[in-house]
């Protein structure tokens, strides 16, 4: 008799808890889109240092109660945008790679979005502030580290996979190839946004075109 009155329940119950656990991540991956887009736009509007925690809460709707359950603090936000805005990066490159069909094409095309990346202000100017806070915090600075590491492993496999694919040796290491375009291109984004008259978009496309070619050994049509 016992066992005619569990059997329903035990039958019921893990499609229920499934149910359950699908709805509450999928709140959790809502309340954490949220809170990383405003935070991106408080970051953007008051710099790393002087964004609040409670704004960025307040912003996405949220207490600062839902940020820590989300968050650890204002690196771990910050991080997490990062970590966003490389794997949005590195899909993009991965889809101009689709594209084409040879590996002498594949280079033009990565060479042609390349040279037009230099476009993310609040990417530069957000990776500038954090980095120089960052310089100034040594325990943030050893945090910065540890967490850039990864990113710039990514970066790196993906230059070291090009540059296999057209047969070409690099004269540095794949990592401080792909840092090296990084920070070229944030540099001259910073140097256009102070006095664009100085540093043009034809000026940072050219540079970053040059860069390119000598990073990888090449040089292709303009």
């Amino acid at each position: 008799m016992s066992g005619a009155q569990l059997s329903p329940a035990n039958t019921a119950l893990p499609g229920r808890g499934r149910s359950a656990f699908s709805r509450q991540h999928a709140r959790t991956e809502a309340t954490r889109k949220k809170l990383l887009a405003a935070a991106e736009k408080t970051f953007a509007r008051d710099g790393f240092e002087a964004a609040r925690l409670e704004d960025i809460a307040s912003l996405a709707g949220y207490t600062r109660g839902a940020f820590y359950a989300n968050f650890k603090s204002k690196e771990d936000i910050f991080f997490a945008l990062l970590e966003e805005w490389v794997g949005r990066r590195v899909s993009e490159v991965s889809a101009v790679l689709a594209r084409e069909n040879t590996p002498e094409k594949r280079l033009r095309a990565l060479r042609q979005h390349y040279a037009q990346i230099a476009k993310d202000r609040r990417l530069a100017l957000l990776s500038l502030e954090f980095k120089l806070f960052a310089i100034r915090h040594p325990e943030a600075h050893a945090r910065l580290r540890t967490r850039q590491r990864p990113l710039r492993a990514c970066g790196g496999d993906l230059v070291g996979r090009i540059a296999r694919e057209i047969g070409r040796s690099l004269p540095i290491s794949s990592i401080g190839a792909a840092t090296g375009l990084g920070a070229l291109s944030n540099a001259l984004l910073l140097e256009h946004l102070v006095d664009n008259t100085i540093v043009t978009d034809r000026d940072i496309r050219y540079l970053l075109g040059a860069f390119f070619d000598a990073i990888l050994g090449t040089r292709t049509t303009r």
